[in-house]
């Protein structure tokens, strides 16, 4: 089912994305609704599936993950069972924050939140690389994140 944003909708997402604790009667205010059509308006955007949760953003470093590595993984073959056991294995390892299938050279790019080198190192070696199928797994570190938007365009 294909929903309709509209601008009034935008500005709602716009809004929740910055603070998705902001009261109904602050949201209401803020794209010019009065707060009962706000708060339909609201529900339409959860129930189908525009806005499909509400999350906290956890800065990295104040909760002790100094660490931010992006990996490439790259399989031996792509086949869609290969692909599927790859996605249902690392979705176990809490080390990975996000994972997503890539097209081009590489197969999946990861991110991985870990406290030291040390515990990555140990992440690469206990868990990732005992995977099978593997055929290329490149590490690159985050310096500092100069973008960080939780918000539409």
């Amino acid at each position: 089912m294909e929903v309709t944003i509209d601008d009034i909708d935008r500005k709602i997402l716009r809004a929740v994305c910055e603070d998705g604790r902001i009261s109904i009667v602050q949201l209401a205010d803020r794209v010019g609704l009065s707060a009962t059509p706000c708060k339909r308006r609201l529900r339409h955007l959860e129930d189908s599936g525009v806005i499909s949760g509400y999350r906290a953003r956890i800065d990295r470093k104040a909760a002790g993950f100094g660490i931010t590595a992006y990996v490439s993984v790259e399989l031996e073959r792509q086949d869609a069972d290969e692909v599927l056991n790859f996605q249902s294995q690392v979705a176990l390892f809490e080390e990975v924050v996000t994972g997503t299938l890539m097209t081009g050279a590489q197969d999946f790019l990861l991110e991985i939140w870990v406290e030291s080198l040390e515990e990555f190192e140990s992440f690469l070696q206990t868990k990732l690389m005992r995977l099978p199928g593997l055929r290329v797994v490149r590490s690159r570190f985050a310096l500092r994140k100069f973008v960080d938007r939780t918000r539409i365009p």
